[in-house]
């Protein structure tokens, strides 16, 4: 049994025809609830008979352990296979082995490579060619969005990730919300109106130019550990929509999150033939990729290898790589309790492990004196391993951390203003991080001098961020230290001096800038364009911009039927 969601209640799936409303479902089960049937059985105040969960799911995110671990498939050909090996994953929070992930070899990619090979340039659909998927596909996401407010599913979703990548209850549920409210934004006839033509009048009759959005065909997708669903749902999605066939793999730590979500897919009506996903290690990817030549590539994760696939790959990818992200505090101080528990979560939400995350705050020396430094670590010493708003950092274990704390206090004038210390009374595993909320003073000076500069610019992706003060007249400084920086994410503008957030606004490039009294750098909800600014390979996501930059082409058709003027004579050459 499988309902819909529709605008006037609740319809069969295959004649549903409208968007939904979520409480009718649930007004209706309350109904159910009163009537005491007999031919239902209530499990947790809901009825089996419209379980959603049940229909997809392959695992429990609250019995996940190493007596009861569960497994991760890979899925190709539209099959869910295994592999000959499987990697055993580590809870972060105890070390236990409680996941099983396929492992593919070299000598099993064969089938991946061929699939990437036999797609048309052409995608799967375009404007011209099997238009009704749009509508097939709309429709599809219509149901995924229903599916997905379910509350079972919706707390399936927020556990599944916290058990992987752990973050706080409301980070993860936030993270899963706003991939929600994405499935709503492009679900219906959205697809076709996000890829939507247009019209130029030509020079005479008969002629007019329609430029159009082309999928690349064969595709890859590559997604990275700190958000397990946002990202890659997000992606893989607007890649579907716009009629790419992809091949997808996420950080096998926590790629069992997206195997569920693809999962869902297939029960909401996605074509199983549509898509690819694998577990494997990054050389083993490298070679699908060399050896199946995808026509795009969208990479998210680090620097390092986002430059190396750029150079294999010739240039065909969209990077949303590092993010040493940057905040300006104006002179006007205003809100001063919600401007430092603001930078307290930009800068330590998820154990700062978000590409967006505060990495860096330039203070005005009135917020200085106004307490800054001292309300923030106030703030930070809040944090605790208890509700996970400390939690393990999955890239960087302690040794390394602390000694990048330590090559940072050696710059000139720096000092440790909070934090510095490893987590105590826990049982993470070594090669994860466990470290306290963490902020050192550089003096402004001493980051512009060359010898420091690529030192206090480096990004640890964790816990940890630099503070630093600038006088009046130094607002240039501060704006030359950010053109120094070599990514631009996020960045954030405290102030609501207009003059001031002009002149900002003005020499800075960040690709997602707050700006106003309420500034941030985190957030990168569904409602604006996520991505980086001044790299002509910045991907972009959460928009209908940022689909058709990462998965769409430009191709333009000259339309020229005539009629040939009656007095055309045969002209010379020329």
């Amino acid at each position: 049994f499988f309902f819909f969601q529709a605008e006037d209640g609740i319809r069969d799936a295959q004649e549903s025809r409208g968007l939904g409303d979520v409480y009718k479902r649930q007004s209706l089960l309350n109904k159910i609830l009163k009537t005491k049937s007999k031919n239902l059985i209530l499990i947790s105040q809901r009825t089996a008979f419209f379980s959603h969960l049940s229909k997809f799911a392959t695992v429990d995110p609250n019995s996940l352990s190493e007596k009861n671990p569960g497994k991760c498939q890979n899925f190709v050909s539209g099959q869910w296979k295994d592999t000959k090996k499987f990697v055993d994953i580590v809870d972060p929070l105890n070390g236990e082995k409680f996941l099983k992930v396929t492992d593919t070899q070299e000598n099993e990619i064969q089938e991946y490579i061929d699939n990437l090979r036999k797609v048309p340039k052409t995608g799967l659909h375009n404007p011209l060619k099997n238009p009704e998927r749009y509508t097939m596909l709309g429709e599809m996401m219509s149901r995924v969005a229903t599916v997905t407010a379910d509350p079972e599913v919706f707390e399936f979703f927020t556990k599944l990730i916290q058990r992987v990548m752990p973050k706080s209850y409301p980070q993860a549920r936030g993270e899963f919300q706003v991939t929600h409210k994405f499935f709503w934004n492009v679900c219906q006839d959205q697809p076709r109106f996000m890829l939507r033509s247009f019209n130029v009048a030509g020079d005479h009759p008969g002629q007019q130019s329609t430029g159009y959005r082309f999928p690349y065909g064969p595709v890859a997708i590559i997604t990275p550990f700190n958000f397990p669903i946002e990202i890659s749902a997000l992606q893989l999605v607007g890649c579907l929509l716009a009629g790419n066939r992809p091949v997808i793999k996420s950080d096998s730590k926590v790629s069992i999150v997206l195997e569920q979500f693809i999962r869902l897919l297939h029960y909401c009506g996605l074509p199983k033939e549509d898509l690819d996903f694998i577990n494997c290690e990054g050389p083993v990817m490298e070679k699908i990729l060399l050896e199946g030549k995808p026509r795009q590539t969208l990479f998210t994760g680090s620097s390092k290898i986002a430059e190396r696939l750029a150079n294999l790959l010739n240039g065909k990818i969209c990077i949303e790589d590092a993010g040493f992200d940057w905040k300006i505090l104006g002179p006007d101080v205003s809100e001063f309790e919600y401007v430092c528990w603001q930078s307290d979560q930009d800068a330590y939400a998820c154990a700062g492990q978000k590409c967006s995350a505060q990495s860096i705050v330039f203070a005005h020396e009135n917020w200085v004196k106004k307490g800054f430094f001292d309300k923030i670590g106030e703030l930070a010493g809040r944090r605790k391993l208890d509700d996970l708003t400390c939690a393990p950092v999955l890239t960087w274990n302690n040794d390394k951390i602390k000694a990048h704390i330590d090559a940072v206090l050696k710059v000139p004038g720096a000092k440790l203003l909070y934090g510095g210390k490893p987590l105590t009374g826990h049982k993470i595993p070594s090669c994860y991080g466990a470290y306290e909320a963490t902020g050192v003073f550089v003096p402004l000076e001493s980051m512009l001098n060359p010898q420091y500069t690529d030192l206090v610019f480096t990004e640890l992706f964790g816990p940890f961020q630099i503070l630093t003060e600038y006088k009046e007249n130094q607002i240039d400084q501060v704006l030359d230290a950010c053109e120094r920086m070599t990514h631009h994410l996020t960045a954030g503008v405290v102030s609501n001096d207009m003059q001031f957030l002009h002149k900002v606004l003005g020499r800075t490039i960040n690709g997602v800038t707050y700006s106003g009294i309420r500034a941030r750098t985190t957030g990168a909800p569904q409602n604006h364009w996520f991505g980086p600014a001044g790299d002509p390979r910045g991907a972009g996501i959460g928009t209908a911009e940022g689909m058709l930059k990462v998965w769409t082409c430009h191709r333009e058709v000259i339309q020229d039927y005539g009629p040939i003027p009656k007095n055309w004579k045969l002209p010379p050459p020329s």
